[in-house]
């Protein structure tokens, strides 16, 4: 805390000699080695405290400038060490300016009321009509909000999740901004009522209005070029630039908005892309990626989810206004030119193409394609588990988390199979089994949803989920039983034995987190009874499902082996086990080879169309090869074919442990 003294009279000449001005000289405060060299052409107004300008700036090109202040008014404001602020046009009123920032440029800085900068701002997310309102704040996560959107028939809940944002908005409202240390502040038109945070670096932004940029050392926010923010929070390690609009937004960590893309009413959650397209209060879980100038998100739940170029989806039906939504459950994509009328729920890992306006509730057949043909939606289930795209995006997205900020906010799970998705293809093999039932064998064509299920896509659909699951179980009995060798059946199932009761029933996905749904329950009967209070310890709650992810998935994949091989894992043997285990080969070594073939087509004759511009079909090959290699060499494909190998091993390795006891 630095201690503050009063100008003497020998620097108050000096200032007002160097063209300083002061509506009350004694306001002016300044610390003890203050030296009045480097303040020119400023005027003081209310209550202003200085710090040193002892320090030098190297700014882009190699110039260099020292600290201090030149042309610029202000107004009630603490000035911290080493700053270099010049040039403001109007003013900067009612701020605190750390230590070795850098402000040039800029028309006015104010805060000009008791503000909550950006926290407690309702975001009519998925309904613009209201109803599913979320009231937005620092400490915002995808899993919080999921609840406060979506848990509306719980309205205690509801009130009490208010109240605990009302409490932190409250606690951190001021009639005094912040500006952080290190921040720069370069050629930015009007910031008002703004916190902003250490190293943040804003160049060129048009208006930031009532908002908190929540900038840090570890993971800095970029503001750039033609930015206008109102009512909004920016998450660390963001980047926002060119020409971005926001309205009533809120940005999670490490995402990247940038050409001249527009939204509003929508929250946009870890490693979210938008670029050039629109957005209109949609919910963005983590990885939501739009990069297209004539997409438009409306009214819709999605996470994990690449939008094609002209995806559209309607929420009004021009009758009681925009008052749909609909769910793209995770990893869901849309291929060109895509559109949904809402209601609808796609499952998670679908492709959607063409155009769909039949209100479809696909979220029990995952891993499908939905597919227009002739204004009629037809379903392929399964059909994406064998597709490389797939298993390329699962591989892709723990690499591409860009969050550097040691607290994270969104606890993300990246599993393609968990309790999550695999209890919906244990639903959607039921599904498929009773259309085949009902409708009989020998059918052409089965009705779902408003859709149509052609028979051999039906009967794929079956083989693929029961490959996955397979490969779900077979997985997680390996992993439980590795590193021990066995004397005993009795050994095996005392291993066997969950080390925790949760996790039996039903999962849900909390926008990026894959949870039991009693400990969701539990967490919302712990709000509605006040024993979870406060913002911090709902996402504690949160922190906890998540890195107890694994023992609650072990518990949920003992009981379902007894529903899907009818074998009590209590009397399990060293047989049992084996039986399972050579399952598990045949579905990871079958699924392995069917993605293989899916990335074989990547480098077919016809995939080299257009290569080899003007020579024979041998250039065409070389040409070909240069540019995107050889299939053999491919690094994917060699993944796929080391994972056949290593799989392979695995299992034989856990067979030859125990096989000893089958004597």
């Amino acid at each position: 805390m630095n201690n503050y003294r009063k100008l003497t009279e020998e620097e108050i000449l000096i200032l007002k000699s160097q063209s300083c001005l002061a509506d009350n000289w004694e306001d002016v405060q300044v610390v003890e080695n203050f030296e009045t060299d480097y303040v020119h052409h400023t005027r003081f107004s209310g209550e202003v405290k200085l710090g040193v300008f002892e320090g030098e700036f190297t700014l882009p090109g190699g110039i260099k400038k020292h600290s201090g202040l030149r042309h610029v008014t202000l107004h009630n404001v603490v000035v911290g060490d080493n700053c270099c602020i010049e040039n403001v046009q109007n003013y900067i009123a009612n701020y605190e300016i750390g230590s070795d920032t850098f402000i040039e440029n800029v028309d006015i800085i104010l805060v000009d009321e008791h503000s909550k900068f950006g926290n407690g701002v309702e975001v009519a997310v998925l309904n613009e009509t209201g109803g599913r309102e979320v009231l937005i704040n620092d400490k915002l996560s995808a899993h919080q909000a999921y609840i406060l959107a979506l848990y509306r028939h719980r309205p205690e809940l509801i009130e009490k999740m208010k109240a605990m944002t009302d409490f932190y908005s409250n606690k951190h409202a001021s009639a005094v901004g912040i500006i952080g240390r290190h921040a720069m502040i370069l050629n930015t038109g009007s910031i008002k009522n703004v916190r902003i945070g250490d190293y943040c670096h804003i160049c060129g932004a048009c208006r930031l209005s009532n908002g908190s940029i929540n900038s840090n050392q570890a993971a800095p926010v970029h503001i750039g070029h033609g930015v206008i923010c109102d009512d909004f929070i920016i998450s660390s390690g963001s980047h926002v630039d060119d020409g971005t609009m926001l309205t009533r937004c809120f940005v999670g960590q490490a995402c990247h908005l940038g050409h001249n893309y527009s939204a509003s009413d929508s929250l946009f959650f870890s490693n979210c892309q938008g670029e050039n397209g629109e957005a209109c209060a949609i919910f963005a879980g983590p990885y939501t990626v739009t990069h297209h100038k004539s997409t438009l998100l409306i009214a819709g739940m999605f996470s994990f989810m690449n939008a094609g170029s002209g995806s559209n989806q309607s929420n009004h039906m021009y009758k009681l206004g925009p008052i749909h939504q609909g769910t793209l459950e995770r990893g869901a994509k849309t291929t060109s030119d895509s559109y949904i009328l809402w209601p609808a729920r796609v499952g998670a890992f679908s492709l959607v193409m063409g155009r769909h306006v039949n209100h479809s509730d696909t979220s029990n057949l995952p891993f499908s394609y939905l597919i227009e043909q002739q204004n009629t939606t037809f379903l392929v289930p399964g059909v994406n588990l064998r597709s490389v795209g797939t298993i390329r995006d699962a591989q892709k997205w723990p690499k591409r988390d860009k969050r550097k900020d040691p607290n994270k906010l969104d606890f993300i799970n990246y599993n393609l199979l968990s309790p999550y998705t695999i209890q919906k293809m244990m639903k959607g093999r039921d599904v498929l089994k009773d259309l085949k039932r009902v409708s009989g064998e020998t059918s052409e064509t089965y009705s779902f949803q408003s859709a149509k299920i052609k028979n051999s896509s039906l009967n794929n659909g079956i083989r693929f989920y029961e490959i996955a699951i397979h490969k779900f179980l077979g997985n997680s009995i390996i992993k439980r039983l590795e590193g021990i060798d066995f004397k005993s059946n009795e050994e095996i199932r005392q291993r066997m034995s969950p080390d925790t009761p949760i996790g039996e029933g039903e999962w849900v996905d909390i926008s990026g987190l894959i949870a039991p749904k009693t400990e969701i329950d539990k967490l919302i009967d712990g709000v509605e009874s006040g024993e979870i209070n406060r913002l911090k310890k709902m996402n504690a709650a949160f922190a906890e499902m998540h890195n107890n992810y694994y023992k609650y998935e072990w518990t949920w994949a003992y009981h379902k082996i007894k529903e899907f091989y009818k074998i009590d894992p209590e009397q399990i043997t060293a047989a049992d086990v084996i039986h399972i285990v050579e399952c598990w080969k045949e579905a990871v070594v079958g699924l392995d080879k069917m993605v293989y073939s899916d990335a074989r087509k990547e480098f077919s004759l016809s995939s080299m169309t257009g290569f080899g511009a003007d020579g024979s079909r041998d250039e065409m090959v070389q040409d070909f090869e240069q540019v995107r290699g050889a299939f053999e060499s491919n690094p994917f494909v060699t993944a796929v074919l080391k994972h056949i190998d290593d799989k392979s091993a695995l299992g034989d390795e856990l067979i030859n442990r125990i096989k000893v006891l089958l004597a």
